[in-house]
């Protein structure tokens, strides 16, 4: 394959600071002045931040099947983007880690720029981390602290992250900005990127607002996978002796998961008949995918900057890093083959093949029940199929994972 961009990085030893230009783009808005929200709920549940509340790791991973997984990322690089910085977060992590008796991660802070402690990122930056490394501890996770949050910065720690020396081939953002005129520009940073360890997989959530007839950007790019959010019910509350088996009771939609149909961004083919006004002859579809975010029950987070510890939240910024760590997996599997396979460099595509496919109701869970995220008629209620609540549905990863491996490039 070859590489679609070629990029300069100049890295500060010192400063431990990177500074990437950003394209010119011709009539754009300032992306400066455009400030990105990250998408993160904290629980209704009174706070308790001596112990840890919500779904815990070892039963999401029974939950959706991660336990069946037995590679854990190995050799592959996974990149979380973020804002500003939590000075805490390394320690807390590895907090995280002990207390629910999980291996090690080789998790790592790159700072871009020189962004200022905390305001108010440092929870999401800890839920991002956490989850990838609960899910793919082997993986190297990087996660980059953009100078701050606009858009103009977080695109910068994008384009870091795929790039010499780092070379990411997944990137979780977990955030995003109401769509606007003029951002089929910037798909750019997302479209056909490959760097010396093959193609890149780009994931963002949807947003937690609703239906939204202006979704969130980057996931409304069609070369983003954009992940929505449902309610998770687990079979039993309690975790299970056999570390195989599953737990998943049933899933919902989650009336807060942003979905809606892009004002500018065109339909990309994959999406062709999924939804009434989806596809080639009509415009992108949000969102793709999903999996748990209601922060009833949620997952617990170990903040100790900004929370003083155990914090029980939600959001689709919980899928997002999930779906990354997803693929990161995915992706070690590939390396491992016999013969070995290059990373996945058409995952959105291959995921509506699978959809269209005889397989489907085998490697995804069809959410077709739940609560509606608006008051739109069909555009706003669950269905059999895709919906523009949970799109395709959620993962059963053990299964949808082997066929990922084997979908060509």
């Amino acid at each position: 394959m070859q590489k679609a961009y070629r990029r300069t990085v100049i890295l500060s030893i010192i400063a431990l600071s990177i500074i990437v230009p950003i394209p010119l783009l011709a009539q754009a808005p300032d992306l400066n002045h455009m400030h990105v929200r990250a998408p993160i709920r904290i629980s209704d549940a009174p706070p308790d931040p001596g112990t840890p509340k919500g779904i815990l790791p070892v039963q999401f991973k029974a939950a959706y099947g991660f336990n069946r997984i037995p590679n854990q990322g190995k050799g592959q690089t996974i990149a979380i983007i973020d804002a500003y910085i939590d000075p805490f977060l390394q320690s807390d992590v590895a907090s995280y880690l002990s207390y629910f008796h999980l291996q090690s991660c080789n998790f790592h802070v790159v700072t871009v720029g020189h962004p200022l402690n905390g305001q108010g990122w440092d929870l999401e930056e800890s839920l991002d981390a956490e989850q990838v490394c609960a899910l793919a501890p082997q993986a190297n996770v990087l996660l980059f602290a953009a100078n701050s949050d606009s858009l103009a910065d977080m695109l910068t720690a994008v384009q870091v992250a795929t790039s010499a020396p780092y070379n990411a081939t997944v990137v979780s953002m977990s955030w995003g900005y109401h769509e606007f005129q003029g951002e089929q520009a910037l798909d750019s940073y997302f479209c056909n990127i490959f760097n010396t360890n093959g193609a890149v997989t780009f994931v963002a959530a949807s947003g937690d607002l609703g239906h939204q007839q202006v979704p969130y950007y980057p996931s409304a790019s069609p070369c983003v996978i954009a992940v929505g959010g449902t309610t998770l019910a687990l079979s039993t509350a309690v975790p299970l002796a056999n570390p195989l088996a599953l737990d998943y009771g049933n899933e919902t939609t989650w009336n807060d998961s942003t979905g809606g149909i892009s004002p500018y961004e065109s339909g990309p083919p994959w999406q062709d008949g999924i939804f009434s006004g989806c596809g080639s002859t009509g415009m992108r579809c949000i969102p793709d995918v999903s999996s748990h975010s209601n922060p009833n029950p949620g997952v617990p987070v170990y903040d100790s900057y900004g929370y003083g510890g155990w914090v029980q939240v939600g959001g689709t910024s919980i899928a997002s890093p999930d779906w990354a760590a997803f693929f990161t997996l995915v992706n070690a599997m590939r390396a491992a083959a016999n013969p070995p396979k290059d990373t996945l460099s058409q995952a959105v595509q291959d995921l509506y093949a699978i959809y269209e496919s005889s397989s489907y109701l085998t490697d995804f869970h069809d959410i077709t029940q739940g609560d509606n995220n608006g008051n739109c008629g069909a555009a706003c209620l669950p269905a059999p199929g895709y919906d523009l609540i949970t799109g395709i549905g959620s993962y059963q990863a053990n299964v949808l994972a082997p066929a990922l491996v084997a979908a060509p490039n």
